[in-house]
């Protein structure tokens, strides 16, 4: 046992100091990496924060379950949150066998111009309204809610409601009771959705689904993808949205370079997503069995905890691991979207979001600033993913 003792950081995986991990995170990766935590119960919880280990870790899915049975007592498959990341093979590969073609760049391609037209929608309103603005609430926000329905085939007329569902689940403010509400109201309407689009197809993932995989999958399953989808792509692009953009506004030089050349952002947007890790712990896995791992002895059942953040910031991935540094050869090897079978699968089209959304941002206004002191921006605390609760700005 080093001088960090058991339990003594347990919550150190989910805390931050504006962009960067705690000095904490630092010193325990590099001293001890599979390192104990207590929980209530008396229960030991590891956690793993070097990047290979935590590779080792997500890409072993033999010794390591996602089950959320595991969590509840089920020990099955059933009555998971939602979407694939609690579900262990063989149904997580039934199931995202049908979702994979979705989500190849080519068909993606297809969304381009839809979500260039949401961007633009948003940047004229927030032009119109005039500075300042609250980018979270202004851009940051609706824009992945309706990209996420451009996707799955919302109506237009529906979209509005959508949005309030979507953005509901993820406002804490009214209690846990309240965002339980806010799910359920959001499987209920997503439920209906598959029960309408089973009847007459659409264009979107979920008519797509339906035509070519309708006899294999019941509405339940199909809205549980659907609400998986949600979940994994709204809150964790909201945030990349706005971090992304705060950073930028205090790096000018990136932002001219990222407004001049076309091609820039591609490598702006690998290294900010390894740099900000805004999913700040992969889904929780299992041990499958008693093992011995990095030199401790793990006792099946015990939860094990991956570090992105500690992952992403490990410096044997480079020298000045904790700039950012877009031409860094490894930036597209980051844990941002996690690793192995459970990868999330909406990775293309997050990039492709934040392709297209922070130039375009940047070259409507030009003069885009801070609206408060950076001492004064507000970063959330103890967050599974990180972000900004406001961002006050003015061009």
């Amino acid at each position: 046992m080093s001088e960090y003792e058991l339990s003594e950081f347990p919550l150190v995986q989910f805390m931050r100091e504006r962009f960067d991990p705690v000095a904490e995170l630092a010193r325990i990766r590099g001293e001890q990496p599979m390192f104990p935590m207590n929980i209530p119960g008396d229960q030991t919880v590891w956690l793993v924060t070097r990047y290979e280990d935590v590779r080792a870790v997500l890409g072993d899915h033999e010794r390591f379950s996602n089950d959320f049975g595991n969590i509840i007592g089920l020990g099955s498959n059933q009555d998971d949150p939602g979407g694939l990341g609690f579900r262990d093979p063989p149904e997580h590969t039934r199931l995202r066998k049908y979702l994979t073609p979705e989500f190849t760049m080519r068909r993606l391609r297809r969304l381009e111009p839809r979500i260039e037209g949401i961007v633009t929608d948003y940047l004229d309103q927030m032009e119109a309204k005039g500075a300042p603005a609250d980018l979270v609430e202004d851009f940051c926000l609706p824009i992945p809610s309706l990209v996420v329905c451009e996707l799955l085939g919302v109506p237009y007329e529906e979209r509005k409601d959508f949005l309030r569902l979507s953005t509901n689940r993820f406002d804490f403010s009214a209690g846990p009771e309240a965002s339980i509400q806010a799910v359920n109201d959001a499987m209920a309407y997503l439920t209906d959705l598959v029960a309408r689009e089973r009847e007459k197809p659409g264009d979107g993932l979920l008519g797509t689904l339906l035509r070519e995989h309708g006899d294999e999958l019941d509405d339940r399953t199909l809205a549980s993808m659907a609400d998986g989808l949600l979940t994994g792509g709204h809150d964790t692009s909201t945030s990349m949205l706005a971090l992304g953009t705060l950073w930028l506004l205090e790096n000018p030089a990136v932002a001219e370079k990222v407004r001049a050349e076309e091609s820039y952002i591609v490598d702006v947007v690998e290294e900010l997503l390894r740099y900000m890790s805004v999913v700040q712990v992969a889904f929780p896995r299992f041990a499958r069995e008693d093992m011995e791992f990095l030199g401790q002895k793990v006792t099946k059942g015990q939860l094990v905890l991956c570090s992105l953040s500690g992952a992403n910031r490990d410096p044997g991935l480079g020298d000045g691991i904790d700039q950012v540094r877009p031409e860094r050869p490894t930036a597209s090897s980051h844990l941002a979207f996690g690793h192995g079978i459970h990868r999330c699968i909406g990775a293309p089209l997050a990039q492709m979001e934040m392709r297209i959304a922070f130039p375009a941002l940047l070259r409507r206004f030009p003069g885009l600033r801070l609206d408060v002191a950076p001492g004064e921006v507000a970063f959330r605390k103890l967050a599974i993913v990180y972000g900004l609760e406001a961002l006050p700005v003015a061009w």
